[in-house]
């Protein structure tokens, strides 16, 4: 019988990946993880949570206005990047150690090196040595992907925006995805002059029509300069900045440019291929419903796998890896029915299906009301709350529940649970409203909006 050095050994240090490494050695097994940057991932480190940090800090604008409208009495400066970076660093530098703590205080060795495979069981790490393992993950996450467009080296990913040294008068974000629209609602709420550039004819591609029209509608009330059906054609270094001519013969110079254009998952030089690993066409690790890959011994997941990219179903997938593999207890992932928040101004949070989806699959029933809330009535703002549920006719099951609003997020997360244990319309209605909320409206709206 062959002995290895460890029973586990993970390939990544992010959310799934120590979550995994946790969860095995708690049930004795020897677990040893490889991690080439920072403990935490791209979650803690450059995404999630720093984005978050900073859309906070962003709100801050808007309040401060409210604040005046509410009777207070304020002198307001300007956002000072220079106090505010130290501190977001400080916190992901705290972050970083519970991190290391918590698999220090787990017995997980920790390697900080960068981890390729050689065989099935074996894993070179950069230090040199070699390690062997029964069982190996692989938690790599991915990376945002720059476009080929001349110049695009003169722009910067969402990686990079946390470390800036200078804090930018005017940026254009390139793309029309929850990253770049968020970051175009952070930066425009820091006091910076915004241009969003999208070669599409909405932004939120892949997500319920209507509600991303209302929030592209109130970014651009807020003062963002979206831009639809426009591309960058060439970037070039320039004195003052970053020269930019776009697809429709426009030239603008901007401090920076930051291009949100997708991700890609992070296999390149791990020696997946060269195991017998099957790779996908977007560079994900093909694995079946146990994350297990073509290699038996081998399994992955998280983003790595382009499966759902977000953290929460990363660490859902580490679970029930352990799960499957040290509790002898197979168990799939459930990927249906998963609740998220798309942290723009204004924020958006959504569960299920899109009503373009649901049509697509049976005759449905649309409940839908678009209002001022009452907190941006008052202040004077242009504003405007979306609460829809998708119905459907044959079963009077919620199939999807979409909320644009301020703190659509803390909503949706309450509004998921509902929804995932199947609950009709009817059900919805026999809830008693809590008022005056915003979210009462979801088990007040009585006739369907339209239907299809």
């Amino acid at each position: 019988m062959a002995t290895f050095d460890y029973e586990l050994f993970v390939i990544g240090g992010g959310s799934g990946g120590v979550r995994a490494a946790r969860v095995a050695a708690q049930t004795g097994a020897k677990v040893g993880l490889a991690e080439e940057s920072r403990m935490g991932g791209t979650c803690v480190i450059r995404g999630c949570v720093p984005k978050k940090l900073m859309v906070f800090a962003s709100e801050f604008s808007d309040m401060f206005e409210d604040a005046q409208s509410y009777g207070w009495d304020l002198d307001v400066g300007t956002f000072n990047w220079s106090k505010f970076r130290p501190k977001l660093h400080a916190e992901l530098d705290r972050l970083e150690g519970i991190y290391r703590s918590i698999l220090s205080n787990n017995d997980v060795a920790i390697h900080d090196a960068r981890a390729t495979l050689k065989n099935p069981h074996t894993v070179s790490l950069s230090d040199g040595t070699e390690v062997t393992a029964k069982h190996i993950l692989i938690a790599t996450g991915c990376y945002p992907v720059v476009p080929g467009t001349p110049g695009a080296e003169h722009g910067i990913s969402s990686n990079e925006l946390f470390l800036l040294d200078e804090f930018p008068k005017k940026m254009l974000i390139v793309g029309g995805g929850y990253i770049a629209s968020e970051f175009a609602g952070i930066m425009n709420g820091l006091g910076v002059e915004v241009d969003q550039f999208y070669r599409g004819e909405q932004i939120l591609r892949g997500f319920d029509d209507e509600a991303r029209t209302i929030v592209a509608e109130d970014m651009v009330k807020r003062g963002v300069n979206l831009r639809l059906g426009v591309n960058v054609e060439e970037l070039q270094k320039r004195d003052g900045g970053v020269w930019v001519k776009d697809t429709e013969g426009g030239e603008q110079l901007y401090d920076q440019v930051l291009f949100a254009t997708g991700r890609r998952a992070n296999t390149d030089g791990l020696g997946l291929e060269q195991v017998g690993v099957e790779i996908g066409s977007k560079g994900e690790v093909v694995v079946d419903e146990y994350s297990q890959t073509s290699v038996p011994s081998i399994y992955a997941i998280g983003d790595v796998t382009n499966r759902v990219q977000l953290t929460p179903v990363a660490i859902r997938e580490g679970m029930a890896f352990v799960e499957t593999v040290f509790h002898g207890n197979p168990t799939p992932v459930d990927h249906e029915l998963i609740p998220s928040a798309v942290f723009t101004q204004p924020e958006f949070g959504t569960i299920g299906l899109t009503e373009e989806q649901a049509a697509a699959q049976e005759p449905i029933e649309v409940y839908s009301t678009s209002f001022k809330p009452m907190h941006h009535a008052f202040a004077g703002r242009e504003d405007r709350v979306l609460m829809k549920l998708i119905v459907s006719k044959a079963t009077r099951v919620v199939l999807g529940c979409h909320i644009v609003a301020d703190h659509a997020g803390e909503m949706i997360q309450l509004a998921g649970i509902v929804v995932k244990l199947g609950a009709t319309k009817e059900q919805f209605d026999q809830t008693c409203a809590v008022h005056p909320t915003m979210a009462e409206e979801l088990v007040t709206m009585k006739e369907p909006t339209r239907t299809t």
